[in-house]
């Protein structure tokens, strides 16, 4: 652990964990048998149900009564400035869809930045019984079916053509659709490609070992903030276009032998618009 891992960062992480776990908790036991849509975004394939705006208020309560001048950034709607220099980024159910169906791939993502920079993360999935965390400079963990923590690392370096790959579509149709043919090209070019639903255990996969990359146009800051993080302190690089931080534009992320020249490929493809 580097020695710019500080107190305070690492009571932030403990504080994200406890949020992220009891949220979870909540997503996972708390589940209603007649669960429907309370709301659309984008379209009316991109769902809020209940349970997303019963964890994010869950979370920003907790949070709120621990460290009240703290700003917030949550998916369903959660937004203030704060005067403390810490903002807590927030997706309460990343994977909606997946939840909403029953399918075991959805996760709850909580960040929090200093002065703007993400310096600590935790994404935990409660139905695969795991949880990843991270703090900037002390490594990317887990918990799940093993024995205490695990420390996580990216796959060793391997060309683009044996990269297993993943990614994600839009709900609105032109996007999805420009999203389709990128993938179509990129297919022939790689071992195979994966679409889990979540763009948050998406990162983890690549962080421990189970994913070669993951790109994705259209995310959110709450989508890949806590991700992001751990995805690189596992040793994963990560960025948008060439040059650039993970945006709406485009999130890329890979390990060191798949990240540029996968970049390079999405870029070539035109992956950031119509």
């Amino acid at each position: 652990m580097r020695s710019d891992v500080t107190a305070h960062h690492l009571e932030l992480l403990a504080l994200a964990q406890e949020a992220a776990r009891r949220a979870g908790e909540l997503l996972r036991d708390g589940r209603p048998a007649d669960l429907a849509v309370a709301a659309t975004k984008s379209s009316p394939i991109d769902v809020v149900t209940e349970m997303d705006i019963a964890a994010e208020k869950l979370i920003t309560d907790l949070i709120a009564d621990r460290r009240p001048q703290d700003g917030f950034l949550g998916e369903e709607g959660a937004s203030s400035e704060g005067t403390s220099g810490v903002r807590w980024v927030i997706d309460p159910l990343d994977g909606t869809v997946n939840y909403l169906y029953g399918l075991p791939t959805w996760a709850v993502s909580v960040a929090a930045e200093q002065d703007g920079e993400t310096v600590a993360g935790v994404v935990a999935a409660p139905m695969r019984g795991e949880t990843y965390h991270a703090v900037r400079g002390g490594g990317a963990w887990a918990t799940g079916a093993w024995d205490g923590e695990r420390r996580l690392a990216c796959r060793s370096a391997a060309p683009l053509d044996k990269a297993l790959v993943s990614t994600g579509f839009n709900y609105v149709t032109a996007v999805r659709t420009h999203q389709a043919e990128v993938a179509r090209q990129l297919i022939p070019l790689v071992r195979d490609i994966r679409r889990s639903g979540s763009a948050a255990v998406d990162l983890c996969d690549v962080a421990a070992g189970r994913l070669d990359g993951y790109y994705e146009r259209g995310l959110n800051a709450w989508d890949y903030a806590a991700g992001d993080l751990i995805a690189r302190e596992a040793g994963a690089l990560t960025g948008g276009r060439p040059s650039e931080r993970p945006s709406r534009d485009l999130t890329v992320v890979g390990t060191p032998g798949v990240f540029e020249p996968l970049q390079r490929l999405l870029e070539d493809f035109g992956a950031w618009h119509d």
